[in-house]
């Protein structure tokens, strides 16, 4: 895996860089991979040229975000296919390099699925790659599609939910914008339906520890798009619920199970018990391939433990040095021990609403749940 050049530092410029793309270079195919761990500091692209590169650079959060993550998986097989090597294989490393987002599984089983099915009608070695590719793109622009969808849906619930014309005041957790998705995003593609319809008011944005997405990514996006935005800690978000300054929570999923539990970057739990709390709508919003019906509830969800380091260390991005490679400052004492969840998992009772590209469920429920994606193609893969 090689750094292509890094480019200048990010500011409020247009985006330059997509998450994500498909290159056929001289020396052979390649996924070259925004890489979000140097984000905001510069953009620099990735080149994964197999399957185990492509995994680190998933392990590390190069590359993250459960949609894309599902479209990263899908062209991870067809970057084994065209390279002649063991796709059923390449598609088993890449679901278990994240156990949570239900996505990453999903893309790789559809294009392995593809591939198999065009051997089995007699296609060569490189026809089945070639519709191995084919799946993998077809699930980019479906991505990219249910984006669109999800922030028309979410914005005409924002506008049921807080009449009044506008000036929604509304906060966000980790990071769900085009750095994580084929489009704009899931829940930050709503917020920015809400800054183009002129009805954001205010965006809150929690840095979201350890790995700080908020801080890094989500910023980064709110000021390439200049909205208006605040940072704040994630501790410090009671003290805004308590003065009336959350309109409503928008956040996105890694997985949401049969029942309506949603798994989320660690930290979404507290927020979803203060909206509550407060009454505060707390809405997520995430495409329909994030609906897990093979998990019964939020009980049965894996949890991802991330190493003990992110939390005992602070690792900025600096040029060149990136993930495994990164060296943190320690603010612990050497040795202690560290519970450092990458998810924690939210109650269908503390949900407002999920918003699909399919529509809203709401109240959220198995039943209600299991009718919206009844409507897609996209739920489940054999």
């Amino acid at each position: 895996m090689a750094d292509q050049d890094a480019h200048s530092p990010a500011g409020i410029d247009p985006p330059g860089l997509p998450a994500l793309r498909w290159a056929e270079p001289p020396e052979g195919p390649a996924l070259v991979l925004l890489d979000q761990t140097r984000l905001p500091a510069e953009e620099a692209e990735l080149v994964c040229t197999d399957v185990p590169a492509l995994v680190r650079a998933i392990r590390t959060l190069a590359v993250r975000g459960a949609p894309l993550l599902g479209i990263a998986g899908a062209y991870g097989v067809a970057l084994a296919a065209a390279r002649g090597e063991d796709v059923a294989s390449a598609a088993e490393q890449l679901e278990r390099a994240r156990p949570t987002a239900v996505n990453l599984g999903y893309g790789a089983r559809r294009a392995e699925k593809a591939y198999r099915e065009a051997v089995g009608k007699g296609a060569d070695p490189e026809r089945a790659a070639a519709v191995a590719l084919a799946e993998a793109r077809a699930l980019h622009r479906e991505d990219a599609e249910a984006s669109g969808r999800m922030a028309r849906h979410g914005l005409a619930l924002l506008d049921e939910l807080l009449p009044g014309g506008g000036g929604h005041r509304l906060l966000t957790h980790c990071n769900t914008g085009a750095l994580v998705s084929g489009g704009e995003g899931t829940a930050f593609a709503v917020v920015l339906a809400a800054h183009r319809g002129r009805r954001l008011r205010q965006l809150w944005v929690d840095e979201t520890r350890p790995l700080l997405q908020g801080a890094r990514l989500t910023a980064y996006e709110a000021a390439r798009n200049a909205m208006p935005y605040s940072l704040l800690t994630d501790n410090a978000a009671g003290s805004l619920f308590a003065a009336g300054e959350v309109d409503a929570v928008l956040i996105g999923a890694d997985r949401i199970a049969a029942d309506g539990s949603v798994a989320n970057k660690v930290g979404s739990y507290p927020l979803a018990v203060l909206a509550k709390y407060h009454h505060v709508p707390f809405i997520v919003v995430a495409p329909t391939t994030t609906v897990d019906l093979d998990t019964a509830d939020g009980a049965s969800i894996i949890v991802e433990q991330r190493p003990a380091a992110e939390v005992t260390e602070l690792t900025s991005p600096r040029a060149g040095v990136t993930g495994e490679d990164a060296v943190g400052l320690p603010v612990a004492p050497v040795g202690t021990a560290a519970y450092n969840p990458a998810f924690d998992v939210t109650p269908p009772e503390l949900i407002t609403a999920i918003v699909t590209e399919e529509g809203a469920v709401s109240p959220v429920t198995g039943v209600g749940l299991a009718e919206l994606c009844a409507r897609s193609s996209q739920v489940t893969i054999s």
